[in-house]
């Protein structure tokens, strides 16, 4: 199974643990994830964004002093703008955080129910779920010298026939470099990929 493939099927198990939206950051680095997924409700996400919550979210502070899972509703942090409970107006009134890597690498994620608490065997399912996401979408320590300067042609501007022609090699061999560069860095195109090695600091 591809990365992509396991990916989608851990967001669609996911979903079908908490359909009333969650979110999940892998692998954030730099204040950003690396990869994120959402299926909060669309007002609840734009009131967020606007609010500028995510430097003040409880959620956010937790999974970074924190590894493991707790119900929202367990919480001890303090949450002085009331983001919690601005989401149970928004039909988020039942969450659970998960947190889970090196702080210097953390992927936190969150879950949330209109009806009721998320029980302890979902809480477990979720969570190894969220160490499956992290894991598998772990960045790599490098790339091969064949990835690194396909993807500097591309980066430079060059078009597939010149960039295989100025590294001596057919066109096929040059897509197939770029193909194992997005596979390595798990990545859709070509550009996502020249994106994610500048921000690993691989090129």
């Amino acid at each position: 199974m591809s990365i992509h493939a396991e990916i989608n099927k851990c967001l669609r198990e996911l979903s079908r643990l908490s359909p009333d939206g969650y979110f999940v950051g892998l692998h954030i680095r730099f204040a950003a994830p690396i990869m994120q997924f959402q299926t909060y409700p669309e007002a609840w996400s734009d009131h967020y964004t606007r609010q500028g919550y995510a430097l003040r979210d409880p959620t956010i502070a937790w999974g970074f002093s924190t590894e493991g899972a707790s119900r929202w509703s367990e919480f001890t942090l303090p949450d002085p703008f009331n983001i919690l409970g601005e989401a149970r107006k928004f039909g988020l009134a039942f969450g659970v955080t998960v947190s889970w890597g090196p702080v210097s690498s953390r992927t936190i994620a969150s879950f949330t129910s209109r009806e009721r608490e998320f029980r302890d065997d979902e809480i477990e399912k979720i969570s190894q779920l969220v160490r499956r996401l992290h894991d598998i979408t772990q960045p790599p320590e490098g790339l091969t010298k064949a990835q690194l300067e396909a993807l500097r042609c591309i980066a430079a501007g060059d078009r597939h026939a010149a960039a295989a022609a100025k590294l001596g090699i057919t066109q096929s061999a040059f897509k197939a470099r770029l193909l194992s560069a997005r596979e390595r860095l798990m990545a859709r195109t070509t550009a996502e990929a020249i994106q994610r090695a500048k921000e690993y600091r691989l090129l």
